[in-house]
């Protein structure tokens, strides 16, 4: 492993004051200025702008993500290459270990996050990812869904009556996928395809976020916004048909959906729990998803966070 640093790094859950030690360590170790960083997101990961350098900081959650960073680095450069619309890395040798904890730099992108009046341009960039030839330089995984979850359950501090129910429905999803057979051919997926992962500049989508990236199904890229629109309410039925237009293909009508959609239910739900401590909103949100997990409707519309 290179670039390998140690720190004075504060023990503890992943927080806004770890992260932010973990940032000024690898600021200093690669000579770039992070005095005006600003926190953007603290959730799977860190991330942080840094206005001067036009620069973001992704720091991992977990020491336990390193070869998913190493991944991001060979992503971001074969989309580069296959001239797909994606964040370009900071000129650096990277990903960088601080105190176990995996950092990246990229480049700024000037411009906003996609949002309402964005997901046609996320159907058509997934299309346009899922016909890119698989790279020959270096071996993306096979696709592992639930690849997180477990571990997220059983590190959060929940109720144990909630960790029960979440591990069991696991074990349950992982056998309904396994035994799943899919209509569409294997392609590059991106794992994590919501319409916040993509950046517009210029009246442009730009695809980020590579830290999921695997060789898998791409019905699982279409079931995310697919999800979105159904279990979270966050898409009216116009703009869902907007998507599946752009895209060529509506994921709602093959039979083995609503297993997908469980699985992006749970996915969705353990993501925030890890960040229940954070904020009264955050464990309200909680709340709102396990009630929805566990009856099987939502009683409100969830919030994104």
């Amino acid at each position: 492993m290179h670039n390998v640093l140690e720190a004075d790094i504060p023990d503890g859950p992943f927080s806004s004051d770890l992260v932010s030690a973990v940032l000024k360590a690898a600021s200093a170790h690669t000579g770039i200025d992070s005095t005006d960083a600003r926190l953007m997101r603290l959730g799977e990961n860190a991330l942080f702008h840094l206005p001067d350098s036009s620069a973001v900081v992704r720091i991992a959650r977990s020491r336990d993500h390193w070869d998913d960073a190493v991944k991001e680095v060979a992503v971001a450069s074969w989309l580069h290459e296959s001239g797909l619309p994606a964040a370009r890395l900071y000129d650096l040798d990277q990903p960088i270990s601080v105190s176990g904890y995996p950092v990246t730099f990229w480049r700024y992108i000037d411009g906003r996050n996609g949002g309402r009046g964005d997901v046609g341009a996320l159907g058509r960039l997934l299309l346009k990812l899922h016909e890119t030839p698989r790279p020959t330089t270096f071996e993306l995984p096979e696709q592992d869904i639930l690849a997180r979850v477990q571990p997220r359950i059983e590190s959060a501090s929940v109720p144990n009556a909630d960790k029960r129910f979440l591990l069991n429905r696991v074990v349950e999803l992982r056998d309904e996928i396994n035994a799943l057979k899919f209509p569409l051919e294997p392609t590059a997926t991106h794992g994590d395809a919501h319409v916040q992962n993509l950046m517009i500049s210029d009246g442009a989508a730009i695809l980020i976020d590579f830290e999921r990236f695997s060789w898998g199904q791409p019905e699982w890229d279409l079931a995310m916004t697919a999800t979105e629109y159904l279990s979270a309410g966050w898409w009216t039925a116009e703009e869902y048909r907007e998507f599946c237009e752009a895209y060529g293909n509506d994921v709602t009508q093959w039979d083995g959906f609503k297993i997908l959609q469980a699985a992006h239910e749970i996915k969705m739900t353990t993501w925030i729990m890890q960040n229940i401590d954070e904020s009264e909103e955050i464990a309200a949100e909680y709340a709102t998803r396990i009630a929805t997990m566990r009856t099987g409707h939502a009683t409100e519309p969830w919030r994104p966070f």
